[in-house]
């Protein structure tokens, strides 16, 4: 039977996922020790993993990964809460799973992998089944009711229905405006998943740790309340992942490239340290969906 491999750092997982054949279905669990459901999760793995039997080469490959002790990785797969199951064939992502049902991440694993040896005797519960399009009509009832929507088509002397073009240049604008507002709304902006208080990934919550260790006041935008921000911001920095951290509305980058900066230069953050060490925090409540300015 097939088992789970567990990652331990980066390199062993670019190696192990490269080394698959391109048709193998690789599902790769992210976990957290502290998430209850995690444990969950890995039974319901374990026992998937116990139906299908080791090939070579493989058709599909269990793997599990620490999602805080990898952050690189997991931004790259925007995880931003665990359990987190991905299933990734020829490493491309056809879908990801969040939380720790099993019938979703049963039928998931079947719909991509086909069924296992054994499922039928392994205790998980039946895979959820999909009720017809329509409330239950028959594929030839819809096909009768749709065959002559051709019949339709508005003809060259027909009023227009909508205007002949249409630009969203406008409203592209108006966000980069706003987006160059909000990365200056403080000398240290933070953009995060959830706030301060209620951290809603780990690398949010480890970025906050480390920001009030060194004293640091900064303001804060929670990306998962607007998610016009979130997704224009990726764009607007060329920067895919968050937490992203800003200063004077430059990027200085995620949560690696911080600890980075400060293991190079300890007094990274000395001239924005307003507050004694392990007291750093935000200008205001913390509240707030929108930027705290100091």
């Amino acid at each position: 039977m097939s088992t789970i491999t567990d990652i331990t750092d980066e390199s062993t997982f670019h190696s192990h996922v490269s080394s698959l054949p391109s048709t193998a279905l690789a599902v790769v669990s992210f976990h957290a020790p502290w998430a209850a459901p995690c444990k969950q999760m890995r039974l319901i793995l374990e026992t998937l993993a116990s139906s299908y039997p080791p090939q070579s080469p493989p058709v599909i490959s269990f793997l599990s990964l620490d999602a805080e002790a990898l952050p690189e990785i997991s931004e790259s797969y925007d995880v931003t809460a665990v359990p987190f199951l991905v299933l990734q064939r020829d490493e491309k992502v056809l879908e990801s799973v969040s939380g720790s049902e099993a019938s979703k991440v049963r039928d998931a694993v079947e719909r991509h992998a086909g069924k296992g040896g054994n499922t039928g005797k392994l205790g998980l519960p039946p895979a959820l089944k999909t009720s017809p399009v329509g409330g239950g009509e028959e594929k030839g009832q819809q096909t009768e009711k749709t065959k002559n929507l051709s019949s339709y088509a508005p003809e060259s002397g027909d009023a227009a229905t909508a205007p002949e073009m249409s630009s969203t240049q406008g409203q592209k604008e108006e966000l980069d405006q706003r987006l160059g507002e909000l990365v200056k709304a403080a000398p240290v902006m933070l953009f995060m998943k959830g706030t301060p208080s209620t951290p809603q990934c780990g690398f949010s919550r480890q970025l906050v740790g480390l920001l009030r260790e060194k004293g640091v006041r900064y303001g804060f935008f929670n990306i998962l309340a607007d998610e016009e921000v979130r997704q224009g911001l990726k764009a607007w920095s060329d920067w895919p992942t968050f937490p992203q951290l800003y200063l004077q509305g430059e990027l200085v980058g995620g949560l690696d490239i911080v600890k980075e900066e400060l293991d190079s230069n300890p007094g990274f953050f000395s001239e924005y340290q307003a507050a004694p060490k392990g007291q750093g925090g935000m200008s205001a409540p913390e509240a707030q969906t929108e930027p705290i300015s100091t």
